[in-house]
């Protein structure tokens, strides 16, 4: 695997004006077979449109963060805006808080909360409350605000509704800080954790104090409902400042995405995000034609299929990519001058759970060089020309197939 990652000041002195690139980006993306010597979810699916680009463009394999690592959907995303997740370490708890517009303050703490359900014992039974529904999530934070509200005297605390099981928890106050674990265990049959500090930090010791005082109330609180009858809090960070991808590239990027928390990653950098209604992949193509004069650089995330894999629902994932197929030819008509449709990361359906494999990645462009393959697919795109390579040279490699970068040296 080709292991340069993407110089920032060197993008920044050879960016110039050119096409527009168009990343599409299915969460998840990446499978595996059911069966022994069987097809994944990707070559499963019937894909004209993408086939037809991939016999047109070059095609290989991604690793999010390095080989063998699983990458959570933070990292695996900024590592696809050209940002090494080693280096630029963020919580998830930011990337909620951002994705719903929160304005974070410096001295912000923000977790992800998930509502989950759990047994008479404490074990958790479902760690997503059995996806309710995001009315009831709204209704469960407004009683949680009511309950926590004057729990702490020197901190203010907000809970905030995101999607379905998620919400935002924020504490706001002086001298927080640390490096804060997560309470879910992220399996089932397990109790959830408390949060400890790793950092040894007084602040990091204030702040998972805090924190625990607060989990164990609003579980409490919960206590009597039906399904969402506890929680637990993951990503819990402050924002940490990062150069921002306007500078980088010399491009003005927006971000369709349907889930707040892909908004929240895409604002981190400085992408704005396009407001649209509906969830479905017709509707963020929707956005992008009507959002195309506007900027140079488009962020498209598409959920369902990390949902779909998460679930186990091989043949939803195999649908929710054929939707997207049939969107391509409107891509295509807008006249992009790089496409690049891959995933953050895989997630097997088979596994239920993202996982360490690389992404099959497509860059298509009028100046691509065809690959010999015809179809998009995980062992088309290892016997590609990108090859393995590290995702945050995507970004570079687009830039240049758009004639966004100028010649290097004389």
């Amino acid at each position: 695997m080709a292991s340069p990652f993407t110089d920032f000041a060197l993008m920044s002195d050879l960016s110039q004006e050119g096409g527009k690139i168009v990343l599409l980006v299915m969460d998840g993306l990446g499978g595996l077979p059911r069966t022994p010597g069987g097809r994944t979810e990707l070559e499963t699916a019937r894909t004209p449109n993408l086939d037809r680009l991939a016999a047109a463009g070059s095609l290989g394999l991604s690793v999010p963060v390095r080989p063998g690592v699983e990458p959570g959907s933070g990292p695996a995303h900024l590592s696809l805006f050209g940002y090494d997740p080693l280096r630029y370490l963020i919580g998830r708890g930011v990337l909620e808080a951002l994705g719903i517009g929160f304005a974070l303050q410096p001295n912000d703490l923000a977790a992800r909360g998930n509502f989950a359900t759990v047994d008479g014992d404490g074990f958790i039974t479902d760690r997503r409350a059995g996806r309710i529904p995001t009315e009831a999530c709204i209704r469960l934070t407004a009683k949680l605000r009511e309950a926590s509200a004057g729990l702490f005297d020197d901190c203010e605390l907000f809970v905030e509704p995101v999607q379905e099981h998620r919400f935002v928890f924020v504490l706001r106050g002086e001298g927080l800080g640390g490096e804060l674990t997560d309470t879910d265990p992220l399996a089932v049959g397990r109790k959830p954790l408390p949060v400890r500090d790793e950092s040894g930090s007084g602040a990091g010791a204030r702040a998972a104090e805090l924190v625990n005082r607060w989990v164990a109330h609003a579980r409490r609180t919960l206590a009597d409902e039906p399904r969402a009858n506890s929680l637990n809090l993951r990503g819990l960070a402050q924002d940490p400042g990062l150069p921002q991808f306007g500078d980088i590239y010399g491009m003005r990027a927006g971000a369709i995405a349907v889930y707040p928390m892909y908004r929240g990653v895409a604002s981190l950098v400085g992408m704005e995000a396009i407001r649209f209604e509906g969830e479905r992949p017709r509707d963020e193509i929707d956005a992008l034609a009507g959002a195309w004069n506007s900027y140079d650089f488009f962020f498209v995330h598409i959920k369902k299929t990390d949902s779909y894999g998460e679930d186990g629902d091989f043949d939803g994932k195999v649908a929710e990519i054929e939707a997207v197929d049939e969107q391509i030819p409107r891509i295509e008509a807008l006249g992009p001058g790089a496409l690049i449709v891959t995933g953050d990361h895989s997630t097997p359906a088979v596994l239920g759970s993202h996982s360490w494999h690389p992404v099959p990645t497509l860059l298509w462009s009028p100046r691509a060089m065809p690959d010999a393959g015809g179809q998009f697919g995980e062992r088309a795109c290892a016997a590609g020309q990108l090859g393995v390579f590290h995702a945050t040279t995507l970004i570079p490699q687009a830039m240049a197939h758009a004639g966004r970068l100028k010649r290097f040296g004389a």
